[in-house]
């Protein structure tokens, strides 16, 4: 009777707060933070303030369709009127989405399917270099043919998918055997090809132009924009320029593809294939024993991996206007790794997470930083340490600048949270009992 009694008491304590005034907090919270980045849109605290809604929607117990309808209206309206006013927050929430694909994609290969994957970014550049070549002026280089027309963006938007795709299988055939460091060093080793040959396909066939990279790269068609201004004009009002459009524009083309992205995932991780990959990552041999085609289940991790990093890819290349190599280090694979596992590996809400909070580290905290810092050093602030005493703060050295220090940020948080939450910020349940189970196991054995 007690062992049956305790599920309806934590029950009962879960819905102690209605639905409808959980759905009331969500959309107040929502309102105010919203109100307050318009109100402020120098302010980061107002910015994190609107982005934490989000998961607070995720997490509060409304239904399905209240929450949807929530986030669709802050993400799809609230965020571009918030871009209005601060056009850098835009930039933020589309770099955002481009990690937390990337951070999605290899998520399903190192949290889902248990293959650590160190040239994931290699994929993104096989996307980001296929439109870049025949979307702009290299491809007359290259092929001796006329740049495609912007409506050809639609069209590679989906071959890029396939070419990724094609990509993650040809890395996963040489690697079927491997498991642990030696699969990580071959990808890694994958990378750092494909990095390498994007630095020298210049010559004898200028294919990638180098290291001097490529510019500019197309960009997709706005169908919309001479219809509008047509009408803004009747109105007596000034039209709109495309370098002002383009920003939403791929904003919501992120967002979109963002969107598909995270369905793709959340069906995959619950059908047989998501299941397969979770028998593989536990033990390949007992998987192997109840049927599961070990192959084919590697290279489709693999391949649906690599294509969602393939079309992010493209999407960045047209939006950064210019890429070349130094934009797909192994270091960038290395980023979307720590996101991943500062997230919570195997689980997609930390997967967005993870890349949300990394992302806005890099982009934003830690440039404020340098300018806070900047500020007072030019100022010629004096501050009292407790061990140095009073210290001018434009003695401080340039190189001091958080911004600077990106890495070795990142490579702290990682340490601590290995330290203290191996699991992530929203690990997966399967993952957190298996670490639960791990370290009860490890103690027990210190205690015999």
């Amino acid at each position: 009777m007690t062992n049956g009694a305790a599920p309806a008491a934590s029950s009962t304590r879960r819905s102690a707060i209605p639905p409808a005034a959980w759905a009331l907090i969500a959309l107040a919270y929502l309102a105010v933070s919203a109100w307050s980045s318009v109100r402020l849109p120098n302010s980061l605290f107002a910015f994190l303030f609107f982005l934490s809604s989000l998961f607070l929607l995720y997490y509060a117990p409304v239904a399905t369709v209240l929450r949807v309808v929530l986030g669709a209206v802050a993400l799809l309206l609230l965020m571009p009127v918030i871009g209005a006013s601060n056009a850098f927050y835009l930039e933020v929430a589309t770099q955002v989405g481009i990690f937390v694909a990337l951070a999605l994609g290899l998520n399903i290969v190192v949290g889902l399917a248990g293959l650590l994957d160190l040239g994931y970014v290699a994929f993104f550049a096989v996307g980001a270099y296929l439109w870049a070549v025949m979307g702009s002026a290299q491809a007359t280089v290259a092929f001796g043919i006329a740049p495609l027309a912007s409506w050809w963006f639609f069209p590679f938007l989906v071959l890029s998918v396939v070419a990724a795709g094609v990509a993650g299988v040809m890395l996963g055939l040489p690697v079927l055997r491997l498991r642990g460091d030696y699969l990580a060093i071959v990808t890694l080793g994958f990378g750092e090809v494909i990095r390498v040959l994007a630095n020298n396909l210049d010559k004898p066939i200028n294919f990638t132009n180098g290291p001097q990279g490529i510019s500019p790269v197309g960009r997709p068609p706005l169908f919309f924009l001479d219809a509008w201004n047509r009408w803004l004009a009747g109105m007596g009002r000034a039209p709109w320029e495309e370098s002002a459009v383009y920003p939403f524009v791929f904003y919501f083309l992120v967002i979109a593809v963002v969107a598909v992205v995270i369905l793709v995932t959340h069906r995959v991780e619950d059908s047989h294939v998501g299941r397969a990959w979770t028998a593989i990552r536990e033990d390949e041999a007992a998987a192997v024993t109840m049927g599961i085609p070990l192959v084919r289940m590697k290279l489709l991790a693999f391949a649906t991996g690599a294509s969602f990093a393939g079309v992010m890819g493209m999407l960045f290349a047209s939006k950064q206007y210019f890429i070349n190599p130094e934009s797909f280090t192994f270091m960038e694979s290395i980023g979307v790794l720590a996101m991943v596992i500062l997230g919570g590996m195997g689980n997609i809400p930390g997967a967005i997470l993870g890349a949300s909070l990394v992302t806005i580290l890099n982009l934003q905290v830690l440039k404020d930083l340098s300018i806070w810092l900047n500020g007072l050093r030019q100022a010629g602030t004096i501050v009292t340490l407790p061990i140095i005493g009073s210290y001018n703060l434009a003695s401080l050295p340039a190189q001091l600048e958080p911004a600077k220090y990106e890495r070795m940020v990142f490579g702290v948080i990682l340490i601590l949270m290995m330290i203290f939450r191996p699991q992530g910020i929203l690990p997966s349940r399967r993952r957190a009992r298996e670490l639960h189970d791990v370290a009860a196991a490890g103690e027990v054995a210190t205690n015999a």
